[in-house]
């Protein structure tokens, strides 16, 4: 997907989470940025996300994030392409070590503008993620890379407990006990 059909994905997203969709504009705005899928672009840039699921729809893939100390979905920068589903899949696959990742859909699933701390020759900057909805086998070998210290099947029913306040991904969580196109 170009910059062009992702802005106008961008343009038709409809969310009825008020903080979500006071995202879209700024995201809209981001796309005209010639350094917005760079991590150059220092104030803030694109990433891209997998909300893995399983086909039971009982448990999401989360990893525990080396840097940042919390678990999380799966994903990361996008490193100049700016085909963000081929970015969240190459971080998943990447990730976890999966063959059987598949997308449900390759429409935006979720949009999450969040803050970055800052680190050592890296200031504080915004990350606009772009998440994108996959399923892939549970039963499936999961194989971790060094960006995680771990990986986890982790039970819907279970998800607030293992990450502690975090509402984006309680959103996401959400979004996927309610979606028709998810079955």
């Amino acid at each position: 997907m170009d910059r062009i059909e992702f802005s106008k994905q961008l343009s038709k997203y409809r969310t009825p989470y008020e903080e979500e969709s006071s995202f879209i504009n700024d995201f809209l705005k981001l796309t005209e940025d010639s350094l917005a899928y760079k991590r150059e672009r220092l104030e803030g840039h694109f990433t891209a996300s997998a909300w893995i699921v399983n086909r039971k729809r009982t448990h999401t893939l989360l990893t525990l994030h080396r840097k940042l100390g919390r678990w999380l979905q799966l994903g990361g920068h996008a490193d100049g392409n700016e085909d963000l589903l081929e970015v969240a899949m190459k971080e998943a696959t990447e990730e976890s070590g999966l063959n059987s990742l598949r997308f449900v859909d390759e429409t935006i699933f979720d949009l999450d503008k969040h803050i970055i701390p800052e680190r050592p020759h890296v200031p504080e900057h915004f990350h606009f993620d772009v998440r994108y909805i996959l399923e892939a086998d549970i039963a499936e070998p999961l194989q971790k890379n060094d960006e995680s210290i771990s990986l986890a099947w982790v039970a819907f029913d279970s998800v607030q407990d293992v990450i502690g306040y975090n509402p984006s991904i309680i959103r996401m969580l959400e979004k996927t006990s309610k979606s028709e196109i998810l079955l």
